[in-house]
């Protein structure tokens, strides 16, 4: 079992940056693969980034290459969502998720395990 708790989110204005954070806790954190998601209203829970274990591979949506940016740090249990350059279509609750066992960073939402409860972000045009 592992609890995701993400942070970081806001309103900000579009070409702006923010950073997210999830913090884990449970089961030794360097055993997952991490990814992130994010929901708009009214559309489908979407991929944005992901990581693997020792986060030496990462895996991005088209959407988001060249302007996001996910790390991590297994001696805090944390994973990290850089954000630059942002669009108001990056408006959405963002979500981090937990594959336990995952070997490669990828993004389909049914083999995670583990989600945390989301964090919004909007973004003014």
């Amino acid at each position: 079992q592992v609890q995701l708790v993400e942070s970081g989110g806001g309103l900000v204005q579009a070409g702006g940056s923010l950073r997210l954070s999830c913090a884990a806790s449970g089961r030794t954190f360097s055993t997952y693969s991490m990814g992130w998601f994010r929901q708009a209203p009214g559309k489908e829970r979407e991929f944005v980034a992901a990581i693997s274990r020792s986060g030496g591979d990462t895996k991005y949506a088209d959407s988001v290459k060249g302007r996001f940016t996910i790390s991590r740090d297994n001696a805090k249990n944390t994973v990290y969502l850089q954000m630059n350059s942002l669009k108001p279509e990056d408006t959405a609750v963002y979500y981090c998720a937990a594959d336990y066992g995952g070997r490669w960073p990828h993004g389909v939402p049914g083999a995670y395990d583990y989600w945390g409860q989301g964090t919004q972000v909007t973004v003014s045009s």
